[in-house]
């Protein structure tokens, strides 16, 4: 079939790559505008950007794609991947088989823009990845392909983005497979268990001390490789890269450090407590250190008893 792929950050990289691997013709990626970069302010071109520019495969960056955009290319299917756009019905109906996208959640659980790091924040044991025929609504429409995957205790979003890529590449081709045999079959999504995956926004992941320390682990994981989880500390914005929590009693106000030892600085929650196992200091070479890290040069910093806010 002829593609147009829509896909702008990493996740969406293996779908390309999967695509122009496969019998079928990505005639053209539609991805996001250039997004300033941290430094410098120049505008950085995204990771599918990047992937089909490498490949010599069209690339188009409407700030608001419509059907115009993609009149010329004849495309059979669009595949979209965490494009970052709502798509209007004059695009949706556009291609012979319609629009398809892939969805990094059980559906109809966390619908919206961010079911990976929801489904970490709220403990849930398993995800998946849906592949479904889009329609106006968000993250509506019926599913063709489900492929459950297991979230264990130790999962980052990061983590968990790599075990998704093993099942959803596959997926996606064997639904293309079938729509060209017109043997595929979409159904509907339940009523019941809707849930929304809201955009992950910076601020959340400043710690909250009072939480218990299984809530703010499952934070730390969420919000692991962005925008990390962090914490206040002596005027400094310390990132948090990974911790262990301890559901043990604990008497000391919630942030209190109660001890520094090879293992990390564990520090008093709400419920429990934590033990900040990589932590990233603004000083030095801003290096991420570990706790022996800690203990061999900046043991007084982290003294008992001082508290982070």
């Amino acid at each position: 079939m002829r593609v147009v792929f829509a896909g702008t950050p990493a996740f969406a990289v293996p779908y390309l790559q999967a695509l122009q691997a496969s019998k079928h013709e990505v005639a053209v990626v539609i991805t996001q505008p250039d997004q300033p970069g941290k430094r410098g302010r120049k505008p950085v071109p995204g990771p599918v950007k990047v992937a089909a520019m490498s490949s010599n495969v069209p690339v188009r960056q409407p700030a608001r794609v419509k059907a115009g955009d993609l009149c010329d290319v004849a495309a059979d299917v669009m595949i979209v991947v965490a494009y970052g756009q709502i798509l209007g019905l004059d695009v949706l109906t556009l291609p012979r088989y319609g629009c398809i996208n892939v969805h990094g959640s059980l559906l109809p659980r966390w619908r919206g823009a961010a079911p990976i790091q929801r489904a970490i924040l709220a403990g849930d044991q398993t995800t998946g990845v849906c592949i479904m025929r889009m329609e106006e609504g968000l993250d509506t429409g019926p599913v063709f392909t489900r492929e459950p995957v297991r979230i264990d205790p130790s999962d980052t979003t990061g983590t968990l983005i790599e075990k998704l890529n093993k099942v959803g590449p596959g997926a996606l081709l064997h639904t293309l497979d079938a729509l060209e045999t017109e043997s595929a079959v979409a159904v509907a999504q339940p009523g019941e268990g809707v849930t929304y995956a809201t955009k992950i926004d910076k601020e959340e992941a400043r710690i909250n001390w009072e939480l218990s320390a299984e809530t703010i682990n499952r934070a730390v994981r969420a919000f692991n490789p962005d925008p990390i989880a962090f914490t206040l500390f002596d005027n400094m914005r310390l990132k948090v890269w990974a911790a262990a929590p301890d559901p043990g009693p604990v008497t000391a106000n919630p942030g209190t450090i109660l001890e520094l030892t090879s293992q990390g600085i564990r520090v008093a929650c709400g419920e429990g407590s934590l033990t900040l196992t990589k932590l990233q200091l603004p000083i030095g070479k801003g290096s991420v250190q570990t706790g022996r890290d800690i203990l061999n040069s900046r043991r007084e910093l982290f003294a008992p008893g001082a508290r982070f806010i």
